[in-house]
């Protein structure tokens, strides 16, 4: 008698394969902040979508669509004409970065799915890590909200400098490797 062995293939599919995400500012905030940064340099101009897409190297229906998401929520003012624009609708010390992220994310804010949307992960009830991630989650939102768009729009000081970063297992980081860009 020949006994049939049944194997189980783990086959990925196309979502195992793609990269797994990190923890990082999606680029619409990215867009938006520097929208608003280069905007806030020039507080008695108005801008057009066009003229903002230009100067930062960003296509227009993105501007387009992140200054509509920036008026809906009070951030940007715009005015209509023929010497119409956008312009900050407060100043940048009263814009936090917390504001921009409320205003440009289509979900609520959270670094897990707990802390931004509670009743969302089948194993909220029982999972021990939960507070844990809800504490790191309310420090990265204070930090948020206590930074301004002013904050944003000054050279970081020498306090700050991350040239020397030292991660777990003592390899340095070279600065260039935390440089800031924005690429289309």
């Amino acid at each position: 008698m020949t006994e049939t062995v049944l194997k189980r293939y783990y086959i990925p599919t196309a979502t195992c394969l793609e990269t797994p995400p990190v923890l990082r500012v999606s680029k619409i905030i990215d867009y938006g902040t520097l929208v608003l940064t280069y905007m806030a340099s020039y507080p008695d101009r108005l801008f057009s979508a066009a003229d903002l897409a230009c100067t930062l190297g960003l296509g227009q229906p993105v501007v387009s669509k992140v200054l509509k998401a920036l008026g809906h929520h009070d951030l940007v003012k715009s005015s209509r004409g023929a010497k119409g624009g956008y312009a900050l609708s407060r100043a940048p010390e009263q814009i936090s970065i917390a504001q921009i992220i409320d205003a440009l994310e289509e979900q609520p804010f959270g670094l897990t799915e707990c802390s931004a949307t509670p009743g969302a992960c089948y194993f909220e009830a029982g999972c021990h890590i939960r507070p844990n991630w809800q504490r790191i989650n309310a420090i990265v939102r204070r930090t948020l909200e206590d930074t301004s768009l002013a904050d944003m729009m000054r050279p970081t000081t020498g306090d700050r400098d991350t040239s020397g970063v030292q991660p777990q297992g003592g390899r340095e980081v070279p600065s260039s490797a935390i440089s800031w860009s924005i690429r289309k």
